[in-house]
């Protein structure tokens, strides 16, 4: 038997609810909310109302500790589209829970504008970096992102400025659903709204200036994307090394002697459900990710200043690894073989004799596949044209039984 009641509710409070779901309020001994909900369904609150805590976990811990009374949350619009709801589901049963939902900020804001939910990108920026915008920047792309403030619009009108993007259309879309109810558009290179709601959803139409930061969706992005020293896997052989790696939804890779964090942001890059950590020594090196990582979008890549093996101890265990720099010294391919999961994929590239002796004798112990990778650019030789090879990479792939 459900005893927890979810209820999704909007700007235009009760009178935008069923009657179940304003029976569900108004049955609950305890009805748990923002500030902002609580006012909303006062007049339909007969037990006690408590505002949210701070930090939310603490909340969360306060709806469970009522296990078994009659309690109800509000959320925004639908409490599982970046929403309380999904929170709430990761500590209890589908079964204990009634859910009511609403029309969430993306519908109300998809139904103001004609634009057809499936064909867009929705993004939930609120409270998460802008960032996380970056990946999705591309030509006549459609997206919704919800922010977490009046500031918001404004920082994301900038980041599409700087990017390359200044004049793709930014709609602010504010308290929907509500009598404060208000829509503005600008283009983003000029953008001087004010006086926005904070309670707001910015739809933006992406129109690249030339030279705008487009991030390609197959991996072996162009190096001149990437900031660093020279200490990067080349697209062509990092295009290689993301497919011998075969990312798969979830999955937590370990890239190993970073350098760029280039195959780890690639391998995030991938799918938003994708985990990475970056084992760079050099700390030169290590800012380097970290701005790689934030100009790529995906502020997330955990980053791990330190040397292996030692850097690996008590790590989560990877589905896969990638060892670029550092792999011949002393215990690193030991570390890594030990720690990978069972059906985990291990890629190592070498480019130094040491490191290639190395893998050809873990191969005739372990097995796996070797592959030579020669790649050659063309060069002026005197007043004509020749083929320069790059130095080779030797590259071990190994999957463990």
């Amino acid at each position: 038997m459900s005893w927890l009641s979810v209820v999704g509710i909007g700007e235009d409070g009760l009178a935008g609810l069923g009657q179940a779901a304003r029976d569900a309020i108004a049955k609950a001994e305890i009805v748990f909310g923002g500030a902002r909900h609580l006012e909303l369904a006062a007049s339909a609150i007969t037990g006690e109302a408590r505002p949210w805590l701070s930090p939310f976990s603490a909340s969360i811990e306060a709806v469970l500790a009522e296990r078994g009374r009659p309690v109800c949350v509000l959320a925004s619009g639908d409490p599982f589209h970046y929403g309380v709801g999904a929170t709430l589901a990761r500590h209890l049963d589908a079964s204990q829970m009634a859910v009511y939902p609403h029309p969430s900020a993306f519908s109300l804001a998809a139904g103001r504008l004609g634009w057809a939910l499936q064909d867009i990108t929705s993004l939930s920026l609120h409270g998460r970096p802008l960032d996380l915008i970056r990946p999705h920047l591309h030509p006549a792309a459609r997206i919704l992102a919800l922010t977490s403030d009046e500031n918001g619009p404004a920082a994301l009108a900038k980041l599409l400025t700087e990017a390359g993007f200044g004049i793709s259309i930014v709609t602010v879309l504010e308290a929907l659903g509500g009598p404060r109810e208000r829509i503005r558009s600008q283009v983003a290179m000029s953008f001087a709204l004010s006086d926005i709601d904070p309670l707001n959803i910015c739809a933006i139409t992406v129109v690249p200036l030339p030279g705008a930061r487009i991030l390609p969706l197959t991996p072996g992005l162009d190096d001149g994307l990437f900031e660093h020293d020279g200490q990067i896997t080349k697209r062509e052989v990092r295009a290689l090394t993301l497919s011998a790696l075969a990312p798969r939804r979830g999955e937590l890779l370990w890239d190993i002697g970073a350098g760029s964090g280039s195959i780890a942001i690639e391998w995030l890059l991938a799918d938003p459900s994708m985990k990475a950590i970056a084992v760079e020594a050099n700390s030169e090196r290590c800012a380097r990710i970290k701005r790689n990582a934030a100009n790529f979008g995906v502020p997330d890549l955990q980053l791990i200043e330190s040397a292996a093996p030692e850097a690996l101890t008590d790590l989560e265990a990877p589905h896969a690894i990638f060892i670029g720099g550092g792999g011949s010294d002393p215990g690193v391919l030991d570390a890594a073989i030990a720690a990978l999961r069972p059906g985990g994929r291990l890629v190592a590239n070498a480019v130094t004799l040491e490191m290639e002796a190395l893998l050809l004798a873990r191969h005739a112990e372990l097995g796996g596949s070797l592959t030579r990778i020669d790649i050659a650019r063309p060069s002026p030789v005197g007043s004509m044209t020749a083929w320069r090879p790059a130095m080779p990479i030797t590259q071990w792939v190994w999957v463990k039984g």
